[in-house]
């Protein structure tokens, strides 16, 4: 049974992480690929994997980096077909204790120098854990195509009528009724 929220689960508890880092290899079964798919909104998710290694750093911290690999179902956004979208998506993210977020935070707002590299925000260590299958989930929902298109969709705009009397406000003119008795002669200056 998954979690509808998070339909794909894999925690790793950080106190067993070896210091040479660990491997880890995840694919979704065919009842966590329906429900990411609910969750995302598309079609289908034919198939999900991911890859991470995760390298215990200084103070708590954790590096991970993998990748995430999957084709989804979505529709055409022009013909409403069914189109499959491959993702291929590598994850380089660190994670601490939650008690250095807020003081990883000032350092990110502090550093306001144009052109200077803005760190990227640390993820939280929640319970001791990191759940692998949360971090390809949320990769997966990240790199979706939010405009899915067939190769050969083509949009063409409708076509114009060129005669006003065709033009679908036509119908209306005819309801118009000249003001009665009351006009006024024009002058001409």
């Amino acid at each position: 049974m998954t979690d509808s929220s998070h339909p794909w689960s894999m925690p790793v508890m950080v106190a067993q992480i070896p210091e040479n880092g660990l491997h880890q290899q995840l694919t979704a079964t065919a009842e966590q690929r329906a429900a990411i798919a609910a969750l995302g909104g598309l079609r289908d998710v034919i198939e999900a994997t991911a890859t991470f290694d995760l390298v215990p750093i200084h103070d708590g911290r954790v590096k991970v980096t993998g990748r995430l690999q999957a084709i989804v179902g979505q529709n055409c956004v022009v013909t409403l077909d069914p189109v499959d979208n491959r993702i291929d998506d590598a994850i380089d993210l660190v994670f601490a204790p939650p008690s250095q977020i807020p003081e990883m935070a000032d350092l990110v707002d502090d550093d306001q120098l144009p052109g200077a590299d803005t760190p990227d925000p640390l993820e939280p260590i929640e319970r001791g854990m990191i759940d692998l299958g949360h971090v390809a989930a949320d990769a997966l929902f990240l790199a979706i195509d939010p405009y899915p298109r067939r190769t050969d969709a083509v949009f063409q705009p409708p076509v114009e009528p060129q005669d006003p009397d065709e033009h679908p406000f036509a119908a209306l003119k005819a309801l118009q009724t000249p003001p009665s008795g009351n006009t006024k002669p024009r002058r001409d200056d």
